[in-house]
């Protein structure tokens, strides 16, 4: 296996031989059984197909059409923390709420359906199960490189009963999420289906009003061929997928951006100010002038790139290749070297966040947060190395085919959510509290190093009545 973080490198494995350098088959089989045959588990053309289909939902002009919706959502998200903050508590588990306004941001902006009305302290079904889905999964990493013969083995049921029989915990504990998920999706699709057949009227009564993802979709699939359909089994795997995906990276680069924001005070107060001043006293930021203030913006990108929800990801050499770089390296026999030889089958771990903070990139101070650096042209270190992200010089969404097809949607929940509360809260760090976070796929925190769960206290302190 290689580590590998070069630029050029990087271009040739997410660019250049995107389609020699494709997903391992643990990755695609893991999210075939958890999430069915959405965009995390097909490759070449059917990936291609897919994304050709679900690209238009994702522009600029659906984002705003959704601004009105997230801000709806997270104004009941800041009037839930002002109820805690009145009860007393001197602490909230932030990740709880950032995990429950992810899904119903998702929910209502991806599939125009309803998780949580947020009005109640403790988490739903939906959102404790995939909130716990990270940290249970990720010590079963070693089982997971025997799923590519697993799936070989018998058919879906005997396979199920198998694992049924084995007594681990964690094990059960996946099933059981994969179940919760599946069975929401189906009855998703069953309530957008029923509303379509049913005209146009009963479209608009839904959360949504027809214009969420999902029934964009289903209405593509009724005047489509044959040929151009999408099976069920792919919809109800991009539900999953969506659901799972957009949840669990937003609400842990969110929950990861207010720990940052609690530790640097002096941001904290000059975002809040450039928010109220962009406000004016109006009930909300436009759409078209949120996206435009420049120190949001310094943040949430100075966020992401030190602290990626993504550390890594895998891809495996589909034949013989030689893969260049833009630093030589001195071998074991001193010579330089400039390109390394992969077999097929070689496994290459792509280094999304030794990109984001790789020195000969961004500098002697790349570990440091410092939303200051994107205020002024980029040094010509950051410029000329070429990263082949979708997204400003970063890693952090990937890049190519399968760069992240839902980023813009990611980053108007993140400027949404931070609008609105950093005008009505002061977060600061717990007392006598270490918070931690974890590399497991997706990073999540927790206190101290040994506790399994997810969760980030913070201090909330009410800055002015909502």
């Amino acid at each position: 296996m290689l580590y590998v973080f070069d630029p050029k490198a990087l271009h040739n494995i997410i660019v250049k031989d995107q389609y020699i350098y494709e997903e391992t088959p643990v990755f695609l089989n893991f999210n075939r059984l958890f999430f069915g045959n959405g965009l995390l588990a097909s490759l070449g053309e059917q990936h291609r197909r897919q994304r050709k289909i679900l690209n238009p939902v994702f522009n600029i002009n659906h984002m705003r059409y959704m601004t009105p919706i997230f801000y709806r959502i997270t104004h009941k998200l800041r009037d839930a923390i002002a109820k805690q903050v009145d009860e007393g508590n001197e602490e909230i588990d932030m990740l709880n709420w950032m995990t429950r306004t992810a899904l119903e941001l998702v929910g209502q902006g991806g599939l125009g359906w309803s998780f949580d009305s947020l009005e109640k302290p403790e988490l739903n079904t939906l959102a404790e199960y995939l909130k716990a889905f990270v940290p249970t999964v990720s010590p079963l990493f070693l089982l997971m490189r025997f799923m590519p013969f697993f799936v070989r083995f018998g058919s879906p049921s005997l396979r199920r009963r198998l694992l049924e029989m084995i007594p681990l915990k964690r094990i059960r504990d996946c099933i059981e999420i994969s179940d919760v998920l599946d069975r929401t999706s189906h009855e998703i699709l069953r309530a957008k289906r029923a509303a379509l057949e049913a005209g146009d009227q009963a479209v608009s009564a839904q959360i949504g009003e027809g214009k969420d993802i999902m029934s964009i979709l289903l209405r593509a699939q009724m005047s489509a061929t044959e040929e151009e359909k999408m099976p069920d089994d792919e919809l109800l795997g991009h539900m999953s997928t969506f659901v799972f995906a957009a949840m669990e990276t937003t609400s842990g680069a969110l929950a990861h951006l207010l720990h940052l924001l609690s530790e640097h005070q002096d941001i904290q107060d000059k975002l809040r100010q450039e928010i109220t001043t962009a406000r004016d006293g109006r009930d909300n930021i436009p759409y078209d002038e949120l996206v435009s203030l420049p120190y949001m913006e310094a943040v949430c990108r100075e966020s992401l790139r030190v602290h990626s929800p993504l550390a890594t990801i895998n891809r495996t050499t589909t034949q013989d290749i030689v893969m260049p770089l833009s630093s030589p390296i001195r071998g074991r026999d001193g010579s330089m070297i400039t390109e390394v030889p992969l077999p097929k089958g070689t496994d290459v771990m792509v280094g999304l966040l030794g990109s984001n903070v790789n020195p000969a990139v961004w500098g002697e101070d790349a570990e440091v947060f410092n939303p200051e650096r994107f205020l002024s042209p980029l040094p010509d270190s950051v410029t000329d190395a070429h990263v082949p992200g979708v997204y400003s010089n970063l890693m952090t969404f990937l890049g190519g085919g399968r760069a992240c097809i839902g980023f813009k949607f990611s980053q108007l929940e993140m400027k949404v959510v931070l609008s609105v509360l950093l005008e009505n809260y002061r977060f600061e760090l717990p007392k006598n509290k270490e918070i931690y976070w974890n590399f497991g796929g997706v990073q999540y925190p927790t206190v101290g190093r040994v506790d399994d769960k997810s969760q980030l206290p913070l201090r909330v302190s009410l800055l002015k009545s909502g």
